[in-house]
């Protein structure tokens, strides 16, 4: 299978080097225990934080592309949300409505305000939102660890949607060995800034 992201020698605080290949429509999920360096590599994939060695999206180099660009194209959903305006709706400039729907929500939520959402809705309306952009890579952060089963099925749901239609490959941390077993590809464990396979 054609390589979506290829990670060559990648180091950043505490991480690597590290080498993976995502394909399109794979879901590699990564656990490990608390700082064993998770989401920092995650930061790095997404050029959120410095780091050496060489990441290639569809063969293109990070290095190549502005940083804003990059982004939008290998896009990080970090475990806490960040929200500026006061509704929803002023996060959103367009978003699928049939996605909107998986995730549980009517045309609705772009009125609610985002003090009034809870701490899992909140985090489902930003995946929805960091989806506005079209990423051909998805970097997760853990991004059920709020929600009750009804909607963490609603997310995985809308995960496996992208990977069937869109070709979006997926690097998911999680630390439920239920789920992995649902969604992953394939599994990695992260230890002291290192991956390996997963028994």
């Amino acid at each position: 299978m054609t390589a979506r992201l290829t990670i060559k020698q990648l180091r950043t605080l505490h991480v690597g080097p590290l080498d993976l290949q995502l394909a399109a429509g794979e879901c590699v999920v990564i656990a490990g225990p608390s700082g064993a360096g998770k989401t920092l590599l995650l930061r790095a994939i997404a050029d959120l934080d410095a780091h050496d060695g060489e990441l290639l999206l569809d063969g293109e180099s990070c290095a190549a592309m502005k940083a804003h660009q990059w982004r939008q194209r290998v896009a990080l959903l970090p475990a806490e949300s960040q929200w500026w305006g006061e509704r929803i709706g002023l996060h959103f400039e367009d978003y699928d409505a049939k996605l909107l729907e998986m995730l549980g929500f009517g045309p609705e939520v772009m009125g609610w305000e985002v003090a009034h959402c809870s701490t899992g809705e909140r985090q489902r309306l930003a995946l929805l939102r960091l989806l506005q952009n079209g990423p051909s890579v998805l970097l997760l952060d853990e991004p059920t660890a709020s929600l009750d089963a009804a909607n963490v099925a609603r997310v995985e749901a809308v995960i496996e949607r992208l990977r069937g239609e869109r070709g979006v490959a997926v690097l998911w941390v999680s630390h439920d060995t239920a789920q992995a077993e649902r969604i992953a590809s394939r599994r990695l464990q992260m230890a002291a800034g290192r991956l390996q396979e997963a028994g």
